[in-house]
């Protein structure tokens, strides 16, 4: 005997089905807000680190010029060098387009035989306020 299978009555949606309808949508969007934020977080820290980064090469920078100066005194000889020399040097402390610092500025002072050579920058994003220093001194 072949039993005819008879079809299964169509449900109708009960009422949980019914308050399910639309929680997808919203949980997409919880998820969606909650990642945006956390992107939001990294290019916060993204933008910290390229800071971090350019204030680490202006520091390397500045010890490199003040070098340049000590060098130039350790290739003279003395620690009194030409006005021109300093003033070149300077120059290109002051040009930050040109391996320089910016707002930066170059001092040497001689005193007793013991130059002190002085090297200030501020990098433009902090306030007036704030100046790096490094500073060296030759004695030959």
């Amino acid at each position: 005997m072949i039993s005819k299978l008879k079809p299964k009555p169509k449900s109708c949606p009960d009422s949980r089905a019914r308050s399910q309808r639309g929680v997808s949508m919203i949980e997409v969007l919880v998820v969606i807000v909650l990642f945006s934020f956390g992107l939001i977080g990294m290019v916060g820290l993204q933008a910290k680190a390229v800071q971090t980064s350019v204030s680490a090469e202006d520091s390397t920078r500045a010890a490199l010029l003040a070098n340049e100066m000590a060098s130039a005194m350790w290739a003279a000889g003395t620690v009194t060098l030409p006005t021109g020399d300093i003033t070149t040097w300077n120059t290109r402390v002051a040009d930050a387009s040109s391996r320089g610092l910016p707002n930066g500025a170059g001092t040497v002072t001689v005193t007793a035989g013991v130059a002190t050579i002085t090297v200030t920058w501020r990098a433009p994003h902090e306030p007036a306020g704030t100046v790096h220093n490094y500073t060296t001194q030759v004695q030959l």
